[in-house]
C-alpha cells in the first residue's frame, strides 16, 4: 500500500469551508500539499498556502485541527492519504494563483453535491459540521 504524507488548512469563513480547485482539475481540494523531504508539516503547510492562496499564515494562530485518513482521490487504487490538518488565521484574504483555477467556500452539503470531491476534504467537513463550525 501506498501513502501520501500531506497538509491540509481547514480555512473556515462564514460557516462554509474554503476549498481550492487546481488548474485542469474538476475536483476541490482544501489547501495544500505533499509534505518535501526534510520539511515538518507546519513549514510545508506554510509554503504551501503561500503557494496556492498568495498569503501567510498569522504567527501564533496555527492550531492542528487533527489527522485524516483516506483513499487518495485522483490516484491509484489502494493509495492513501495521510493529511494532518490544521486551522489559522490569514494575513489577508485569499486569492487563487497560477496553479490554483478557483477558491469557492462551501456547506457540507454544497461540497457533498459536487459531481466530484475529496474523500479526505469530506472527512474534515463532516468534523467541522460535528464540531458546530460549518453547515
Amino acid at each position: 500500500m501506498v501513502e501520501i504524507r500531506t497538509v491540509a488548512l481547514a480555512h473556515v469563513k462564514d460557516r462554509r469551508m474554503l476549498q481550492a480547485r487546481s488548474a485542469g482539475k474538476s475536483a476541490f481540494y482544501m489547501a495544500g500539499g505533499k509534505i518535501d523531504p526534510g520539511e515538518t508539516p507546519e513549514q510545508a503547510l506554510h509554503r504551501e498556502i503561500r503557494e496556492e492562496l498568495d498569503v501567510g499564515i498569522v504567527d501564533g494562530t496555527l492550531e492542528t485541527l487533527g489527522v485524516f485518513e483516506a483513499e487518495a482521490f485522483g490516484h491509484r487504487p489502494g493509495t492513501r492519504l495521510h493529511m494532518t490538518c490544521y486551522v489559522a488565521a490569514l494575513t489577508a484574504e485569499p486569492v487563487p494563483t497560477s496553479e490554483i483555477a478557483e477558491l469557492r467556500y462551501f456547506t457540507v452539503d454544497e461540497y457533498a453535491s459536487m459531481p466530484e470531491s475529496a474523500p479526505g476534504s469530506r472527512l474534515v467537513f463532516e468534523h467541522l459540521h460535528r464540531l458546530g463550525i460549518v453547515d
